[in-house]
């Protein structure tokens, strides 16, 4: 970030980006409305015309003010910026104030905006690789950087649904172009502004000016986020997956929506809440597409203006005395969670010992009764007694007689079995707090004979332990132990 040498340096630096948008409008309106003077007499195809260049002229303009509000300062400098006589009056009206640094990274994307962060350049000599996701109006793809960095890169998909109505509407691809592509600046502005472990990473950016790459006919040059990379959210392979790994996607996303409901910006809503919208990244949950996000409160003069609609359940929100709906995008993130996360990952086949909590954030949440922060507070209590293991506190002690253990050694010709859901897809491989709860575990397997704690750990902490039928030797191995069942001694060979 560059450093102000003044004040009233910021001031004027601000003014003169407020007033470069304001002239970046007026331009745009003079290229689409070049012909405009002269067609009032002209054919009605040329009405047509002029008529379809200033539709999509206020749509550009509205998807601007959308912006804004995303650039505003904070604090003291806002107060100084409103007082400074660098900062003019009528200016006020047109924004709340800019944080002009981030406003030019945005449309001059040449330079990088943090010295870590890539830029143009950094996408010399990619190697493209797969497609990672498309939608209506972006594309991402798969791709490797010089130096092998793995990242995504996303930007507007051309041939998607959101072009080729534009197209359809307005007939000018350079202001289409330009129109689609505010979404994705949107939620570059975004990803600047909102900055959390569970919120996809902004590596960089490119804009390319017009006139590189493909022709532009009037519109912005081609806008490409480049993002830490991710994987798309299977839910089928995920409903498939140990408790354990749904409920690190549950906890991430509930994190997530109580950072969102105080975020910089105030209260932010995902309007276009679904799975689609997230990824994982090592296994932890990220949003990923943020250009349906809203910083609105919904305004209201009753009760009944705070309707939260949803294709099952209606709920009504009070009204505030400040005139808008209480909680309003917290509650719609909430219950959006539950309806499309809680209800598929968190009930089936949670630990019996914390069975009772997680049924408390089912009711809950289901109906509405409790608050994003409540919700927090349940999930972290959950997390303490799973790492703890003090949900264990009803395994029978006599349990750990029924076993030899045998350090310092590794099994060898494993006569393998499957259980579900196991983190392989070869075998029986679970998630233990420790040793007697694999005791416990493969007692409860009429088939397992014995099983290897080899130090490997999940996210959690727990140890990873390979359940088997049989083996044929052991092989000395520092990192191991193996744990036999006494009564299944008998049917062990080589041992």
């Amino acid at each position: 970030m560059p450093v102000l040498g003044s004040p009233l340096c910021a001031a004027a630096l601000l003014a003169f980006v407020v007033s470069s948008v304001s002239v970046s409008l007026l331009i745009r309106s003079l290229q689409l409305g070049a012909n405009k003077g002269n067609v009032t007499k002209g054919t009605a195809e040329d009405q047509d015309l002029a008529w379809r260049r200033s539709a999509l002229l206020h749509q550009l303009n509205e998807r601007r003010k959308e912006i804004i509000p995303l650039l505003s300062a904070r604090g003291s400098e806002k107060k100084m910026l409103a007082e400074s006589r660098y900062f003019p009056q009528q200016h006020q009206s047109f924004s709340a104030m800019f944080d002009y640094n981030l406003w030019n990274e945005i449309t001059d994307g040449s330079r990088r905006m943090l010295m870590d962060e890539m830029d143009c350049d950094s996408l010399v000599g990619v190697q493209t690789g797969n497609v990672l996701g498309s939608g209506y109006t972006k594309l991402v793809l798969k791709v490797v950087l010089r130096e092998d960095q793995p990242v995504a890169l996303k930007f507007v998909n051309e041939q998607g649904n959101d072009m080729e109505k534009c197209l359809q509407d307005f007939g000018d691809p350079g202001g289409c172009l330009e129109l689609v592509a505010y979404k994705l600046k949107k939620e570059i502005v975004l990803l600047q502004r909102l900055k959390h472990p569970n919120i996809i990473k902004l590596r960089g950016h490119c804009m390319e000016e017009p006139g590189q790459g493909l022709e532009r006919d009037g519109g912005g040059g081609r806008v490409t986020a480049i993002l830490e990379q991710g994987y798309p959210l299977q839910m089928i392979q995920l409903l498939q997956s140990p408790w354990e790994e749904r409920f690190r996607v549950c906890l991430g996303l509930v994190r997530l929506l109580h950072f969102l409901s105080r975020s910089p910006l105030g209260s932010v809503g995902l309007l276009d809440f679904q799975p689609r919208q997230f990824v994982l990244v090592s296994g932890e949950l990220k949003l990923t597409d943020l250009d349906d996000a809203s910083v609105e409160e919904t305004p209201c003069r009753s009760d009944g203006d705070c309707l939260l609609q949803f294709p099952h359940r209606n709920f009504t929100l009070p009204c505030s005395a400040a005139g808008v709906c209480r909680d309003l995008n917290q509650k719609r993130n909430l219950y959006n969670a539950y309806r499309y996360f809680f209800t598929y990952l968190l009930p089936h086949q949670a630990p019996p010992g914390l069975t009772h909590l997680v049924d408390h954030i089912m009711n809950s949440t289901g109906e509405l009764r409790a608050d994003i922060n409540q919700t927090l507070g349940s999930f972290e209590e959950i997390l303490l007694l799973y790492k703890s293991g003090l949900h264990l506190d009803n395994l029978p002690p006599s349990i750990i007689r029924d076993y030899t253990v045998m350090r310092g050694l590794a099994t060898a010709g494993d006569v393998e079995y499957r259980c579900w859901p196991s983190f392989s897809p070869r075998g029986c491989v679970l998630a233990v707090h420790s040793a007697p709860e694999g005791m416990a575990l493969c007692s409860a397997h009429p088939q397992c004979t014995s099983f290897s704690l080899s130090g490997e750990t999940t996210w959690s902490g727990h140890l990873l332990a390979s359940f088997r039928s049989g083996f044929s030797h052991l092989l000395p191995d520092g990192r191991s132990e193996v744990y036999l069942r006494r009564a299944k001694a008998s049917e062990q060979s080589g041992v």
